[in-house]
């Protein structure tokens, strides 16, 4: 038995919550039924504080009341909840303003409620919030609504948004303790240059004996540090600056994707996750009703290199003319040739949506892989380069120590 929390709503729409001990969380849903809720949100106890809402973090972080895509996420989950419940659109839309968390998320539901309430499709609704609600997003709800099977889409729709996060969250993840390797060595080395070494320097220039090179050099880069600190800083920011300028350009953006795809090791994982991101999208697309050629386009909405999204473009001409999907896509040289396998035997047994999701499902497993060993050759690499920048240091410091055993007394 383990603890879950859940959120419910009874007839009259009241937002009710709380935790309960059951061996799963179906039998959270048949208990909930049975006191006579409709259940919008089931987690266990550990978890309940990061999807709840209850967790310190994101109280702190909802100060900054910015709609995030867990917050889509959620919405989108609690919406096929209750939708497959059998509750209207407008009366699940009122139950969500009270269910979400974030006032500024609170006001885009009353908003979009008001515009359903006065007639407009859900999907034109979520429409005026482009920033929120992504053209994809707005395209699988609209495809829902054209096919009178919107709770399905929005399941669907909840299980690719939810795959796409917990890749997301899994790189960032990964990345965290390298980040945190650099941060500590950096800030080594700093206190290094511009506390220890300086010490030694008034030393030596007292003796007046003549000092090693690595030494002579060392305490030239400790004197930069010291002095000149605020222009390697702006020197830095400078840099930064222009580089970010460079790449919301268009020519700049292409290079720079163009470099990413073709870096040694860390382009092949840019690669696979750019495909494992095309057959989600494309296969969630194709599954919920939206026609092949308008797919493709919202695809290159999605996909994050410009690169492989300008391939989306030759793509959809060569399936516009009558080619299967798969021959472009072998042609670009972009996409793997499992990948193009798998995606011609569904399209030879007519089941090309299922195929692009377990596409997808095994790239997204690749990137995993990949990332774990990227990580685990990472960290002992950059302990290394650490280790050597420190022991240069040390032994530069060392030898001029050494050499002061030499000076006649």
């Amino acid at each position: 038995m383990s603890e879950y929390a859940y959120k419910a709503t009874d007839r009259s729409g009241k937002v009710v919550k709380g935790i309960l001990d059951a061996g799963d969380e179906k039998s959270v849903a048949s208990e909930l039924h049975e006191m006579g809720y409709i259940p919008i949100r089931i987690r266990t106890a550990e978890k309940k504080a990061g999807k709840l809402g209850y967790n310190f973090s994101d109280s702190l972080l909802s100060i900054f009341n910015r709609v995030s895509t867990k917050d889509v996420l959620l919405f989108t989950q609690d919406l096929s909840s209750l939708l497959e419940a059998g509750l209207p659109i407008d009366r699940s839309l009122s139950i969500l303003i009270d269910v979400a968390e974030k006032e500024k998320f609170k006001e885009i539901i009353r908003d979009v409620l008001k515009n359903v309430q006065g007639g407009s499709y859900l999907s034109d609704a979520l429409a005026k919030y482009p920033r929120i609600f992504s053209k994809f997003y707005v395209n699988m709800v609209r495809a829902g609504e054209a096919g009178g099977v919107l709770e399905d889409v929005l399941d669907r729709l909840g299980e690719f948004l939810e795959n796409s996060q917990d890749l997301k969250e899994y790189l960032q993840s990964a990345l965290v303790y390298p980040l945190f390797l650099v941060f500590v060595g950096g800030i080594s080395i700093i206190i290094l240059m511009t506390f220890v070494i300086p010490k030694f320097s008034i030393i030596f220039s007292d003796l007046g004996q003549s000092i090693p090179a690595s030494t002579r050099l060392l305490l030239g880069l400790s004197e930069i540090f010291r002095h000149y600190w605020w222009v390697v800083i702006a020197v830095a920011a400078a840099i930064c600056f222009f580089l970010r300028r460079y790449a919301k350009t268009v020519k700049g953006r292409l290079k720079i994707d163009y470099y990413k795809i073709n870096l040694p090791v860390a382009g092949e994982l840019v690669k696979k996750i750019e495909v494992a991101r095309f057959a989600r999208t494309l296969g969630t697309l194709t599954r919920s009703g939206v026609p092949i050629l308008e797919a493709i386009t919202l695809v290159k909405g999605i996909i994050g290199n410009r690169v492989v999204a300008g391939t989306m473009g030759k793509i959809h001409e060569r399936v516009k003319e009558g080619d299967r999907l798969s021959k472009p896509l072998s042609e670009v040289g972009i996409f793997p040739s499992l990948a193009i396998q798998m995606i011609i035997v569904g399209e030879e047994t007519g089941r090309l949506d299922e195929m692009l999701l377990k596409v997808a499902d095994n790239y997204e497993k690749v990137v995993r892989n990949m990332v774990k060993r990227f990580i685990s050759f990472l960290e002992p690499a950059m302990i290394l380069v650490m280790g050597l920048v420190v022991g240069f240091i040390v032994i530069s410091m060392l030898m001029a120590i050494f050499s002061m055993n030499e000076m006649p007394f």
